[in-house]
């Protein structure tokens, strides 16, 4: 006669409500994925986002929406989305300045780039293009660096924000042409811009693809690109190297993150997702006219950039003794 035991009876329990039990957790996604930028519209940022909408919200059958959270050098929307439930509805469009940067310049902040977040997407990524103002009398890298030494002092440079890595790239560049120059910050790349192109504010380094229009349409004029090769979009932009200035180079990239705790496999969605779109001929396109890349990194080549990044660009900027506090 077989003999069952209340142990072999809970455990065939066990085994019959599994099923159950894993049809009772919601599929992701289950509703409107949100991804929060933290800049106005009209930034690098911000046309990162936009790019994937459309087709990330056909990959993952619900809508992905924008929401732009703009202030205190990222950390607004930063801390939103480290702070937010970690089932992947609530996403992140992070910039490496502020990923790298803000724990290197400030001594306070309320999240941790490796502890509270994690990568789940490479958007784009991006040189840095040095931009003047019309009114500026320079056409070249080479004349603007003579024009800045026999002005010290006198001319400004605009950034997205106190801390922005266009604020580094500001501060890092009047160092290597050994020139003093004014920091004017913004509330992001479209204010900054307008005041560049409306010639009251001199020098602007950013990515190009907030300011690609402005420049095709002569508003502003771009001396080079920070970087080691050309940008596909602006092909006729030197290179920092070619236009006589070699050594400096100043790359950003712009990828989806989420809360570090979300599961596993909800990131893997995302990430397969994410890579799929950035080899599409449609995006990598738009990416290419607006001066930027996409780039199909996995979870693990994202994790090693992140920390590479808090270690690399961090380093820059502890060395340059930049901080907000």
């Amino acid at each position: 006669m077989t003999r069952i035991t209340r142990r072999a009876v809970l455990g065939a329990g066990a085994v019959l409500a599994a099923p159950a039990a894993l049809r009772a957790q919601p599929a992701f996604p289950s509703r409107p994925i949100t991804v929060i930028v933290p800049n106005p519209p009209g930034g690098g940022t911000d046309f990162a986002a936009r790019l994937y909408q459309e087709g990330l919200t056909a990959a993952l059958g619900q809508p992905v929406v924008i929401e732009n959270r703009p202030g205190a050098n990222g950390n607004i929307a930063i801390n939103a989305v480290a702070r937010a439930a970690p089932d992947g509805h609530t996403l992140l469009l992070q910039y490496n300045g502020y990923h790298a940067g803000n724990p290197a310049m400030m001594q306070n902040l309320t999240w941790d780039p490796i502890r509270d977040l994690s990568l789940v997407g490479m958007a784009t990524t991006a040189p840095h293009v040095i931009l003047v103002a019309p009114n500026v009398p320079a056409n070249t890298l080479a004349a603007f660096i003579a024009h800045a030494r026999a002005n010290p002092g006198k001319l400004n440079y605009a950034s997205s924000g106190n801390g922005s890595i266009q604020h580094v790239g500001g501060v890092l560049f009047a160092r290597a042409i050994g020139a003093e120059m004014v920091h004017v910050p913004y509330r992001g790349a479209a204010p900054a811009l307008q005041d560049v192109a409306g010639g009251r504010v001199e020098m602007f380094i950013t990515t190009p693809s907030s300011a690609v229009a402005l420049i095709q349409a002569g508003r502003v004029k771009a001396l080079a690109m920070a970087s080691a090769r050309r940008a596909p979009g602006l092909p006729e932009v030197p290179t920092t190297a070619e236009a006589g200035l070699p050594g400096f180079t100043l790359d950003a990239w712009f990828a989806f993150a989420a809360p570090a705790a979300t599961p596993a496999p909800v990131q893997q969605r995302l990430n397969a997702a994410l890579r799929a779109l950035a080899e599409t001929p449609t995006i990598r396109q738009r990416a290419e006219q607006a001066g930027a890349a996409t780039a199909a990194l996995n979870l693990a080549e994202l994790d090693a950039l992140a920390r590479r990044e808090v270690a690399d660009l961090g380093g820059v900027i502890r060395a340059a003794g930049i901080t907000l506090e």
